[in-house]
């Protein structure tokens, strides 16, 4: 330990860890609260920006100020440049919490098809662990959907058999702007199980007939589900009547 750190309570990693009791402290006066954002900012070590982006995993009234410190520790990480983009990946990856943040700060320091790639590996990963809190695959989901790219369908079919109804429906939406072959079975599988809820067989069919999937092998049990606008063509693909 350096002359500097016994002055300022330790080394620069140490300190900004210290710092973090303050930065996620929901009550008392913001003011310290605050205070420990701005010093975290002026720290050019890659623990200030982990600690900095667990700001955006509370939220604290009045929403005003809420919304203005998570802004001002966005605008902070920001200025990290591509020193920052290790630490987010890695909150990404490991947090349940926050993920639209990372996500936009990512949008702002690395190339789309980067942020494609942190968004499916972050997927896989979820894929292999149960978590209970789904905000964040829906967060990921809905990121990726619209966008055309071959990583994205193998990634998100997973999640057609996930245990919250919003995860389902976000995969397939992701899944519905693709023509990926291997989906269509899952998709048709999910869309006639028993215990399939409404809204997520609706969703269903409205990603198979994007994806213009014939319902071969399922057309028994498609055709009582079937709902406006949506039809069987003469080919036996499902299709959404203008």
């Amino acid at each position: 330990m350096g002359l500097f750190d016994i002055f300022t309570g330790g080394s620069g990693p140490d300190k900004a860890l210290k710092l973090k009791p303050k930065v996620t402290q929901k009550y008392g006066d913001p003011a310290t609260r605050q205070k420990a954002i701005e010093q975290l900012g002026e720290m050019r070590i890659p623990e200030a920006v982990g600690v900095l982006l667990s700001r955006f995993t509370i939220t604290v009234d009045p929403l005003t100020t809420d919304a203005d410190e998570k802004e001002r520790t966005f605008d902070l990480i920001k200025g990290f440049g591509q020193d920052a983009v290790p630490p987010i990946v890695d909150f990404l990856r490991t947090s349940e919490q926050a993920a639209s943040w990372a996500l936009r700060l990512l949008g702002d320091l690395i190339p789309e098809d980067q942020v494609i790639a942190t968004c499916v590996s972050a997927l896989q990963h979820l894929s292999a662990y149960y978590t209970r809190n789904p905000e964040k695959k829906v967060v990921l989901l809905h990121h990726l959907t619209g966008k055309q790219d071959p990583r994205i369908p193998p990634a998100v079919m997973p999640f057609l058999e996930d245990m919250g109804d919003d995860v389902k429906i976000a995969a397939l939406k992701a899944l519905g702007t693709f023509k990926y072959e291997p989906a269509r079975e899952p998709m048709l599988k999910l869309l006639t199980a028993d215990d399939t809820a409404r809204r997520v067989q609706t969703a269903a069919l409205a990603a198979i007939a994007e994806a213009g999937f014939s319902v071969d092998g399922y057309h028994e049990k498609v055709q009582p589900l079937l709902v406006e606008p949506y039809a069987l063509g003469p080919d036996g693909r499902l299709q959404r009547r203008a």
